[in-house]
């Protein structure tokens, strides 16, 4: 019995010593913060597991007290705010503190403060930037929006707001690439899952310089995957063979001889749409010399997705989807994690570039066909 009582005590001091205590804190800045709920969940593998959740005080406090046996992800939310995310990488013994404050008009949660741990300081940067730009694209976009917007200026805003977005994704390749041998790195780095082809050395170097420390890490782990799998230029574009909206099947392979740009897009997505005019445009000007658009749609209602071709004149022929969303089979064989999104193929089937888009995908014809 005794040796049955000291392996039991033996086990709890064991899991004890792994599972090392933790805390995270911080405020809210809202009106009547006393009626929130802040809640903690744990991100391990595919699932997220609750932790805990507690009500803010009247001066919008909160805080909690875990168990953190490896370094992993915190997800942290308010309630009423859920879609706003503050993600929080935690090691063993660490005791970080985050501030955030709602912002109304672009329902956004911006970190002021950040303290504990180089992890909460890079996410903390991270998201400043994500705030600068959501203020610019914010202004652009009321304006798109208004009816009194002529189309050309639409196209013209349109322009500015992929600039934009081009001069986030600086800024952040930038903050990350000074940043390799922090944990959360290889979280942002999912940022650009969609563009991993023209990230891929930043992708390497947060790898190389996590591997070591956090091989068991998962998105170290999936940083590495994503790096092995990764449609970089020259390689073969793989097959897609799905029917169109009138069940023909179009493969893409069908379209060898030519240069084609593969265009994942859905009518539900405002920057897909956005862009339309000036694909467009430039099948007009390249379709006699070789050009051609393979449309893949990640849309679920046929309706939509038609309506959206005839209405953007999309005129080309091929247009395929499966009507399964981000589940799409298309979507899945490119790693499509978001939309818009462009792969540029040669005349052989090869990869040239991907997310090519605006002025980047002008240059890119011009220097292939010329004037």
């Amino acid at each position: 019995m005794k040796r049955i009582t000291l392996l039991i005590l033996t086990f709890f001091v064991a899991a004890n010593i792994m599972a090392q205590n933790a805390s995270i804190s911080g405020k809210l800045s809202i009106e009547k913060p006393s009626s929130i709920i802040a809640s903690l969940t744990h991100v391990v593998g595919n699932q997220v597991l609750p932790v805990d959740s507690v009500q803010l005080d009247k001066k919008g406090k909160f805080s909690f007290s875990l168990k953190v046996e490896q370094p992993s992800l915190y997800l942290l939310t308010f309630s009423g705010m859920e879609k706003n995310i503050v993600h929080i990488m935690m090691e063993p013994n660490d005791e970080v503190s985050i501030d955030v404050r709602k912002d109304k008009e672009l329902n956004f949660l911006e970190i002021v403060e950040s303290k504990g741990s180089n992890n909460v300081q890079l996410y903390k940067e991270f998201n400043n930037i994500l705030y600068k730009y959501a203020k610019q694209i914010s202004g652009l976009n009321a304006e798109y929006m208004s009816p009194n917007t002529s189309n050309d200026r639409k196209q013209a805003l349109g322009a500015e707001m992929q600039q934009i977005q081009i001069s986030q994704n600086i800024d952040v390749s930038k903050l990350l690439s000074s940043n390799t041998g922090v944990l959360m790195s290889a979280f942002i780095a999912t940022y650009f899952d969609n563009s991993i082809e023209t990230y891929i050395e930043l992708y390497e170097s947060i790898d190389n310089a996590l591997k070591v420390k956090y091989a068991d890490n998962q998105f170290v782990q999936y940083i590495e995957s994503r790096i092995k799998s990764s449609l970089t230029p020259g390689r073969m574009a793989p097959e897609i063979a799905m029917k169109d909206p009138d069940g023909k099947e179009r493969k893409l392979s069908d379209l060898r001889g030519s240069i084609v740009m593969i265009d994942f897009w859905a009518s539900w997505c405002r920057p897909c749409r956005m862009e339309n005019p000036n694909v467009v445009k430039l099948y007009h000007k390249y379709h006699s010399k070789g050009f051609e658009i393979y449309s893949v749609s990640l849309d679920k209602n046929r309706a939509d997705w038609v309506r959206a071709i005839s209405q953007d004149g999309l005129e080309w022929p091929n247009h395929v989807s499966d009507l399964n969303g981000w589940t799409s089979s298309g979507g899945a064989a490119y790693g499509i994690m978001s939309v818009p999104s462009t792969v540029l193929v040669d005349r052989e089937g090869r990869i040239i570039a991907r997310n090519l888009r605006g002025q980047e995908l002008a240059n890119k014809l011009k220097e292939i066909f010329g004037e």
